[in-house]
């Protein structure tokens, strides 16, 4: 297994000899202008430029989007995917809006989908607390983690835009992953709170998962992302878990 980490919660999972491209946000450095209502909204989106080369993010298999916000899905994105690669997506609402926009073989994941020898399933998360959601569910919306498993394979769970809860709890103890990504920039609005894991969720995930490698990624690259990774770093080397947490930079490949 090979994690490569692209920007933001852009990956190319190579799983079971299949390239996995994942959430692409792919526009220029300050291409967007910062989330309305979110903190830091002065700053522009991206706000750093891209570490890989365009073919290599292009070269995929098949696509996964964990939802359409639009770091995770962007404008960039829309233009440059080739419109005939399998697209794997949360639901039928999904699909419909990414078939609008050309792509032609599109996919909602379920319970155990398979693709070329990878069993993906869906898990389920929440993009923000049960307060946030009874004032802005429209806003966060639905979004997904999808496992990875096949013969001979590690277990790799990608947790997707999600805070520590239940539903995180139970994947865990479903599916009791090798390897776990989260996303840690502990992206923050205001009223709302953290929308995506922080130091402590990171934490949580560690000791609830006491044989697991950690990915932390979604840092350092939009405006309202608020937990760098020197931070990060220095609250694990704090608490201990520095063995298990891997916080890869722009353009780093991890193996498994």
């Amino acid at each position: 297994m090979k994690l490569h980490q692209i920007r933001n919660a852009t990956l190319i999972v190579t799983y079971a000899g299949k390239r996995f491209l994942v959430d692409p946000y792919l526009g220029d450095k300050d291409a967007y202008p910062g989330f309305e209502g979110t903190v830091n909204s002065e700053i522009r989106n991206p706000r750093v430029a891209l570490s890989t080369p365009m073919d290599t993010i292009l070269d995929f298999d098949a696509l996964i989007l964990t939802h359409l916000h639009p770091d995770h899905f962007d404008e960039a994105a829309i233009k440059l995917l080739p419109r005939d690669k399998p697209v794997f997506v949360q639901d039928y609402s999904d699909a419909e809006l990414i078939k609008a926009l050309g792509f032609t073989d599109v996919r909602p994941l379920g319970i155990e989908t398979t693709f070329e020898g990878v069993n993906l399933s869906r898990a389920r998360g929440q993009h923000g607390s049960e307060q946030a959601y009874v004032y802005a569910a429209e806003l966060l919306g639905n979004v997904m983690g999808v496992v990875f498993r096949a013969e001979g394979e590690k277990t790799l769970y990608l947790a997707g835009d999600t805070i520590w809860n239940p539903m995180v709890a139970t994947n865990l103890e479903m599916f009791k992953p090798d390897v776990i990504v989260v996303a840690a920039g502990d992206a923050q609005v205001p009223g709302l709170g953290s929308i995506i894991m922080g130091t402590a969720d990171v934490k949580t995930v560690h000791d609830a998962s006491p044989t697991a490698q950690i990915v932390a990624n979604h840092m350092e690259t939009v405006n309202h992302c608020v937990l760098s990774r020197a931070e990060l770093q220095a609250f694990a080397e704090a608490k201990s878990t520095t063995d298990r947490l891997s916080i890869p930079a722009d353009n780093e490949i991890l193996e498994f």
